[in-house]
């Protein structure tokens, strides 16, 4: 059997992936908000909500944001059906799967070394999907699949009743995460375990195991005697946990319990002020300690009254959860499927930065006014008394800036009409891997790729004394990527210019003009393949 084999996720069209235009984003102030005094010192105001595709839009975060996101969480299109009526299932997953793993790679690139993604999904396709998360993030840094109770009742219209969706998690440092994830706050069912029936002058306690149901040690199967004179030995198939030496301390430190009467089979003393500090999270959340999905659609109609509920709301106290385990105050989160904005609204409240990105117009007439509300401190629900919110902070809304070029009436690539000058300059240092920095002082100077490497934009077309000119002003330590219209000289005569045509310097770059990335029906193959390639393989290397 060849050792060099993997399992491998195939479907139509996986071949075929996209050649993103890294957009830039362009703040609209109008809809941007901010609180109108600081309530804390670590009020956050630098917040984004960005207005469509999310696509392209993580395709934009990329220069700036590449492993700066601690917690990614995820809420996609469960369900295809409704998208892809007219198509054949298999093509139907074949287009979801495609959407997903380009969305994922960009993703896995944002994430911090530390940082976690968090995808919520249902049977429909979890199964599909971590085959594909797998191939992204590989299989080594699968972390859990959590089991969320989003339904608590009994559908009598099912075969087998439905009551719960997944949370796949994945971490950029595989195993290595669990050293960085956060306990969860330990709650009162928790503590109360500890009692101090003795009155123990270490404070409350609880009883633990002193058996280990393991391989038989010679060395852990000594006779114990109790104060009321019984002998114990371990039960068969099982032994001490300790060495008799290390027994017969525990037991002078007052740390081994043999019951009121002295006649019980001992057990270990676990002092609440010694034990960690949290809970470790486990992969059951009952709807008891994270809400259900009619708990969520309950906090939208309270904000929206008027409205009908979103299908799928995710509740304030399930995303607490995640954020709590995934990230600390300061952290950036990141949804690139806001919805209703639950991500947005508890990253806010619970002190964190966020990033989040809807396509639907929803984001104007649901997602804002929401966090206005946070942000106002007139939203008493979810978990606004639980974390003490009481307002504060501020986000600034962008909208992704159209493609960069587009055809002339004869078909020939121009730069878009819409793009001023500043707007190009950006772009363009965005398109050559530059940081746009406009200088006050040098107007050459749009952006620095190091500190001696600049680039600079315009539209017009430079002459020999033009080209001559820069050259000096930029001297002989420095080097600098000249992109302009045209230029009527020899370009190599200057050894510290670079000067490059636009918009023929990009042409091949990307897909130009590609505005629509989504769930959408038109952006369907209209000649599907044979259903039966997708399938399970294993793939030799």
């Amino acid at each position: 059997m060849n050792t060099k084999q993997k399992l491998e996720l195939t479907w139509i069209g996986k071949e075929n992936r996209p050649r993103l235009e890294p957009r830039i984003l362009l703040e609209d102030p109008a809809r941007s908000y901010h609180a109108a005094h600081r309530v804390t010192d670590n009020d956050c105001f630098d917040n984004r909500l960005i207005f469509g595709d999310n696509l392209p839009a993580l395709k934009a975060l990329e220069a700036e944001f590449t492993g700066k996101v601690k917690c990614c969480f995820i809420d996609p299109p469960y369900n295809t059906g409704s998208a892809f009526a007219h198509y054949d299932d298999g093509v139907e997953h074949s287009i979801w799967l495609s959407l997903m793993r380009d969305r994922l790679e960009i993703i896995r690139r944002l994430l911090s070394e530390d940082g976690s993604l968090w995808i919520s999904i249902d049977d429909n396709e979890c199964h599909y999907l971590k085959v594909v998360c797998d191939e992204v993030f590989g299989r080594s840094c699968f972390i859990s699949s959590i089991v969320w109770e989003n339904f608590y009742g009994r559908s009598n219209a099912a075969a087998i009743s439905p009551s719960h969706n997944y949370l796949l998690v994945y971490a950029r440092a595989g195993p290595d995460w669990k050293r960085v994830r956060r306990l969860l706050p330990r709650d009162e069912k928790s503590a109360s375990k500890y009692t101090n029936p003795d009155n123990d002058v270490r404070g409350p306690w609880r009883l633990g195991p002193i058996f280990a149901a393991e391989e038989r040690h010679e060395g852990l199967m000594y006779p114990v005697k109790t104060p009321s004179g019984r002998e114990i030995r371990p039960p068969k198939g099982s032994h001490w946990r300790m060495t008799e030496s290390d027994f017969r301390r525990l037991v002078a430190e007052d740390r081994i319990s043999f019951g009121p009467s002295g006649d019980n089979v001992p057990a270990v003393k676990l002092f609440l002020n010694e034990v960690q500090a949290g809970l470790v999270p486990r992969s059951w959340w009952p709807h008891t300690e994270v809400g259900h999905t009619q708990e969520a659609k309950r906090e939208i109609q309270a904000l929206f009254r008027d409205v009908v509920p979103f299908d799928t709301p995710k509740p304030e106290r399930l995303l607490q959860q995640v954020v709590e385990i995934a990230s600390s105050p300061g952290d950036l989160i990141l949804d690139s499927f806001a919805g209703s904005g639950t991500t947005g609204a508890v990253a806010h409240k619970m002190g964190r930065r966020w990033i989040i990105v809807e396509l639907g117009e929803h984001c104007h007439t649901h997602i804002i006014p929401r966090l206005k509300k946070v942000i106002d401190n007139d939203d008493p629900g979810g978990i606004t008394k639980a974390v003490s919110w009481k307002g504060g902070g501020g986000f600034r809304y962008y909208r992704l800036a159209p493609s960069l070029l587009e055809k002339d009436p004869w078909g020939n690539w121009v730069i878009n009409r819409d793009y001023n000058a500043a707007m190009l300059a950006e772009a363009l240092c965005k398109l050559e891997g530059f940081s746009y920095a406009p200088s006050d002082s040098l107007y050459w100077q749009h952006g620095h790729s190091t500190e001696r490497d600049f680039v600079y934009v315009t539209t017009a077309s430079l002459t020999h004394e033009q080209l001559a000119q820069l050259s000096d002003e930029v001297g002989p330590e420095r080097s600098l990527l000249v992109l302009c219209t045209s230029f009527r000289a020899k370009a190599d005569l200057y050894p510290n210019l670079t000067v490059k045509k636009i918009p023929r310097q990009v042409l091949s770059r990307c897909e130009w003009g590609h505005d629509d990335y989504s769930l959408r029906v038109e952006n369907l193959p209209s000649a599907p393949l044979a259903l039966g390639q997708m399938s399970l393989f294993d793939h030799e290397e």
